[in-house]
């Protein structure tokens, strides 16, 4: 059984991270067209480029007729010479004449080509560096052309030319391929050391206070009085409401002109105006963590609860006859046999904690000024917002290491004895 259950873990937890990796070595863009696939080596989007050269040829002998002068027209007839010359060179290589005249075909007869492996060819890395470098600058000769041209006919002209070249320039593909530049330029950014810094404030903090006071509600509800099920069930409830709809309900109620709990804030001195909650930097992290405090300590009580009982009431009875009180009954017995519970609160409450996204995307949106902004909504914003695929995968991966370094410190410094116990 160990075999199946390693595939199962390299499946569903670890090839969704190797693929986040893989993408984070490549400048992979959606934005960019250039820079919208992953390419180790240059290529060609033959589709492009074949529609664009078809008309390139007749579109530079048309505006060769129209110069004004010699010198203009020279220069046009050079840069239709070079084009056609790289032309050459790429039906040169390998197998690329026969690609080249299958796509084209296919434009003629206006199919789309949806065959990637026919769409896009690989070319010569040096061949596309000089091809590229040399579109560029006949690009700007041609802008040039068309805004020192005193006619109208040959400027418009001209610069559509100047449009067509561009576009065969965007249509060869240098490689994107960059290595571990993506991550270096992260580890000198101050906006994600900050985003990362307010996830590990949030974190903290809230499970801090969610573990103490989960802890005294377990205890609490532990206990056997009238309306105990009542009372079970009531505290469930900021945990069942959704985070999306409990972050909503706390923007309404850190409102400073019609938020009631901003109001009494207020009133019992603990804030100085009631608009400071969701204005200011600290303000704006204080909303955040009481409002998941409020609502995922009854989750971290549940859990408490369930350690708490596992224990024999037969112990507390031995404890009591040998003379403990109830504080040492909480910490000779109660603590120790609660060990595995609490590990496994604050283990799923830090992992839980440390991926905060919905509550802080909707209450605050990451602002005022990024105070609030966890690593979670910063990848998001770089990947989704912006579509930059390698940027933002370079942020979920720094999201993984986080999780399974926090996963092995927790099951290092506070379960080992645990596991030993167990394994023995």
């Amino acid at each position: 059984m160990v075999a199946p259950a390693l595939i199962l873990v390299i499946l569903v937890t670890l090839w969704p991270v190797a693929q986040s990796f893989y993408n984070s070595l490549f400048d992979y863009r959606l934005t960019d067209p250039s820079r919208s696939e992953r390419f180790t080596q240059s290529n060609i989007d033959l589709e492009r480029y074949a529609t664009e050269y078809f008309y390139i040829s007749r579109d530079l002998e048309d505006l060769s007729a129209q110069a004004p002068d010699e010198e203009a027209a020279q220069t046009v007839n050079d840069i239709q010479t070079e084009i056609e010359a790289f032309h050459s060179d790429l039906l040169a290589m390998d197998g690329l004449e026969e690609q080249y005249a299958e796509v084209d075909e296919l434009i003629a007869s206006f199919t789309a080509i949806s065959d990637r492996d026919l769409k896009y060819a690989r070319v010569d890395n040096d061949w596309a560096e000089e091809y590229k470098d040399f579109l560029a600058s006949s690009n700007e000769d041609l802008v040039a052309l068309s805004e020192d041209a005193s006619e109208e006919a040959f400027s418009n002209t001209a610069g559509n030319v100047a449009g067509t070249v561009d576009t065969i320039n965007s249509a060869v593909i240098e490689s994107n391929f960059i290595g571990f530049s993506n991550y270096s330029r992260y580890l000198q950014d101050s906006r994600m050391w900050q985003s990362l810094l307010n996830t590990f404030i949030f974190t903290i903090a809230s499970v801090s206070v969610e573990l103490v006071l989960g802890l005294a509600i377990a205890l609490l509800i532990n206990r056997v009085f009238i309306g105990r099920g009542v009372v079970r069930a009531s505290v469930l409830i900021p945990w069942a409401i959704p985070t999306a709809v409990a972050a909503m309900m706390w923007g309404f109620l850190y409102d400073g002109q019609t938020g009631i709990v901003a109001h009494y804030f207020e009133q019992f001195g603990l804030i100085n105006d009631a608009s400071v909650l969701l204005s200011t930097a600290n303000g704006g992290m204080f909303s955040v963590i009481f409002a998941d405090v409020w609502k995922t300590t009854p989750y971290m009580a549940l859990l408490l609860l369930a350690g708490l009982q596992t224990i024999p009431g037969s112990l507390y009875e031995a404890a009591e006859v040998d003379g403990a009180g109830k504080w040492q009954q909480f910490w000779k017995v109660t603590l120790p046999l609660l060990k595995s519970a609490i590990l496994v609160a604050l283990l799923f409450r830090t992992l839980d904690a440390f991926r905060v996204f919905d509550l802080i995307y909707v209450l605050t949106g990451g602002g005022p000024a990024n105070s609030t902004e966890s690593i979670s909504i910063y990848a998001y914003i770089t990947l989704f917002s912006q579509q930059n695929f390698g940027a933002g995968s370079v942020l979920s991966v720094i999201v993984f290491l986080c999780v399974a370094l926090i996963s092995i410190l927790f099951i290092k410094f506070i379960g080992s004895d645990l596991f030993e116990g167990r394994s023995r």
